[in-house]
Protein backbone atom coordinates (compact mmCIF):
# COMPACT_ATOMS: atom_id res chain seq x y z
CA UNK A 1 0.00 0.00 0.00
CA UNK A 2 1.30 3.15 -0.54
CA UNK A 3 2.23 5.89 1.33
CA UNK A 4 -0.27 8.97 1.73
CA UNK A 5 0.40 12.74 3.06
CA UNK A 6 -1.72 13.94 5.31
CA UNK A 7 -3.29 17.38 6.10
CA UNK A 8 -1.05 18.35 8.33
CA UNK A 9 1.89 18.64 5.64
CA UNK A 10 3.59 22.30 5.64
CA UNK A 11 4.24 22.25 2.15
CA UNK A 12 7.97 22.07 3.04
CA UNK A 13 9.12 19.73 0.20
CA UNK A 14 11.85 17.72 2.01
CA UNK A 15 9.86 14.66 1.02
CA UNK A 16 10.30 15.19 -2.24
CA UNK A 17 14.02 14.97 -2.26
CA UNK A 18 13.90 11.83 -0.59
CA UNK A 19 11.65 9.52 -3.02
CA UNK A 20 14.09 7.39 -4.85
CA UNK A 21 11.55 6.80 -7.39
CA UNK A 22 9.84 10.94 -7.93
CA UNK A 23 6.74 9.95 -6.82
CA UNK A 24 5.93 12.94 -4.97
CA UNK A 25 5.03 16.37 -6.23
CA UNK A 26 3.49 19.58 -5.40
CA UNK A 27 -0.07 19.26 -5.27
CA UNK A 28 -2.61 22.07 -3.77
CA UNK A 29 -1.38 23.48 -0.71
CA UNK A 30 0.23 20.81 0.05
CA UNK A 31 3.01 17.55 -1.06
CA UNK A 32 1.07 14.18 -2.87
CA UNK A 33 1.94 11.25 -3.65
CA UNK A 34 1.56 9.26 -6.98
CA UNK A 35 0.51 5.93 -5.60
CA UNK A 36 0.88 3.90 -8.70
CA UNK A 37 5.10 5.03 -8.60
CA UNK A 38 5.48 4.93 -4.51
CA UNK A 39 6.89 1.81 -3.45
CA UNK A 40 6.73 1.36 -0.36
CA UNK A 41 9.72 2.33 1.29
CA UNK A 42 9.14 5.06 3.62
CA UNK A 43 12.09 7.19 2.43
CA UNK A 44 9.68 10.24 2.92
CA UNK A 45 7.87 9.71 6.20
CA UNK A 46 11.07 9.40 7.92
CA UNK A 47 12.28 12.74 6.38
CA UNK A 48 9.08 14.68 7.12
CA UNK A 49 9.23 16.86 10.29
CA UNK A 50 5.63 17.39 11.32
CA UNK A 51 4.37 13.06 11.10
CA UNK A 52 2.34 14.07 8.08
CA UNK A 53 3.26 10.72 6.09
CA UNK A 54 1.87 7.40 6.82
CA UNK A 55 1.06 4.33 5.03
CA UNK A 56 -2.18 4.35 3.35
Amino acid sequence: MAFVIGDSCINCGSCAGQCPVGAISEGDGKFVIDETMCIDCGSCAGQCPVGAISEG
